[in-house]
């Protein structure tokens, strides 16, 4: 499956820096396999080692930590040379705290050691580093599940891209027939998700949604609960971190999906719960997107820490978790957590390419699903799932605040009509990775 971190890989590789490559994200997102058809198809002689599977190789990293002796390590337990022309890919680092260490002394060296590290943990072992991690030694690439331009792609759908964008550049409309086929498109996804192995799953089906098979997300959760015994301290911890996990798409399914710790547990507090949500961040297994207390740039110096929503990192996910049925996604059908649904997938995209996320909720009677920054403005977003014309808080807010524009997301189709432009779910890409006008 074509990956844009490809593209950061090739850049990397390009510039020459020496900083290593550090690669983060949750478990099965397929930071391995992009590494490796990078490593083949860049390099000449390359050299992979997965820390967690070979414990072995960690005592490689043992006393001496000047590249030469580490290569020299290497060497001997691989029972091959490697040298400072082999690339050298470090997979499940976070096993062995050395070994980040190290990332230092290779960025330092006279040499342009080509070093690529990666981990599904990652986040949560730099968080929680005994020693200096190093910083500005390393450059650290997030990978998230498949996009839906990615999904698209998976699915040889380039032409619809193309479509696509240009529709959204200049706001006219695409014949019928191609947006309902994109729409239906971004509704199975909404249910596939973006982890490789469901794509696949999906494709090897014939794109026929009622043959996915949804264990597939199951056997993900189990694998993210196997982590957490891991790389938990305590089975107490476990069970929080769990308890929030398992409490995101009841948090959702509310009208005002704003967390409450009461949701999580009955009486419970942020001094409960502050650290597993923590913890489930820095894993990459949630999305925190934060309240603001007034809608003006920079967003980030108006944030409300302790107002905010949980989404799930994939959308698939969410909708196995909540028992979602694919035909609970259609526009015509009134089922309640569609609205949840399109949010997170919404959500979803954008932090693919933003680092904080925002939305705005003053009153019981406005609130704004997403705030973005676009040049000098902030622009306001709605999230709809169904073919809603009506967008109460959105003229509201409008009204109150004069944007540059507003953006609606629905199934309707591209249009721009009293200060708010309308954009098709399947459109969230452009939106999210260019901002308005810059398609």
């Amino acid at each position: 499956m074509y990956r844009k971190i490809s593209e950061v890989m090739t850049r990397w590789q390009t510039d020459s820096v020496q900083e290593p490559l550090m690669i983060i994200g949750v478990r099965q997102t397929g930071k391995t396999w992009q590494i490796r058809q990078f490593a083949e198809k860049t390099y000449e002689d390359s050299f992979y080692v997965n820390l967690e599977e070979q414990p072995s190789f960690q005592s490689a990293f043992e006393g001496d930590l000047t590249p030469k002796g580490i290569l020299r390590n290497l060497s001997i337990l691989a029972g091959r040379v490697i040298t400072e022309k082999t690339a050298l890919i470090i997979d499940e680092i976070q096993v062995c705290e050395r070994a980040i260490t190290s990332l230092k002394y290779f960025c330092e060296a006279n040499e342009n050691y080509r070093i690529i590290a990666a981990g599904s943990l990652l986040g949560v072992k730099i968080n929680r580093f005994t020693s200096s991690f190093p910083v500005g030694k390393v450059r650290l690439v997030y990978m998230f599940p498949l996009t839906f331009e990615e999904f698209l792609m998976a699915c040889g759908e380039r032409l619809l891209i193309d479509a696509i964008r240009e529709s959204c550049k200049t706001c006219v409309p695409l014949p019928g027939g191609i947006h309902e086929k994109a729409l239906q498109l971004c509704y199975d996804y909404m249910i596939v998700g973006g982890m490789p192995r469901a794509v696949l799953n999906y494709i090897e089906h014939d794109r026929m949604i009622a043959a996915f098979d949804r264990e597939i997300h199951k056997q993900l959760q189990l694998m993210y609960l196997a982590d957490m015994t891991k790389y938990v301290s305590s089975s107490y911890e476990t069970t929080k971190i769990m308890q929030v996990y398992e409490s995101i798409p009841r948090q959702l399914a509310k009208e005002n999906p704003k967390f409450k710790y009461s949701t999580v547990r009955a009486n419970a507090n942020r001094r409960d719960f502050y650290a597993p949500i923590d913890w489930l961040k820095a894993a990459g297994m949630v999305i925190q997107v934060r309240n603001v207390d007034i809608p003006v740039k920079p967003l980030a110096g108006y944030e409300q820490e302790n107002i905010f929503k949980l989404y799930l990192s994939d959308v698939g996910i969410l909708s196995s978790a909540a028992g979602f049925d694919p035909r609970d996604i259609l526009p015509e059908t009134d089922s309640l957590f569609k609205g949840a649904v399109a949010e997170n997938y919404v959500v979803q995209e954008f932090k693919a390419v933003r680092e904080r996320l925002y939305y705005y909720k003053p009153s019981e009677s406005l609130e704004i699903d997403l705030l973005d920054e676009n040049g000098g403005s902030v622009i306001p977003m709605e999230i709809k799932a169904g073919r809603h014309k009506r967008s109460r808080s959105l003229a509201q807010y409008i009204e109150q605040h004069k944007p540059q524009t507003a953006i609606r997301f629905s199934a309707m189709n591209f249009g721009y009509a009293n200060g708010i432009q309308s954009v098709p779910l399947y459109a969230v890409f452009c939106i999210a990775e260019n901002g308005i006008g810059q398609i």
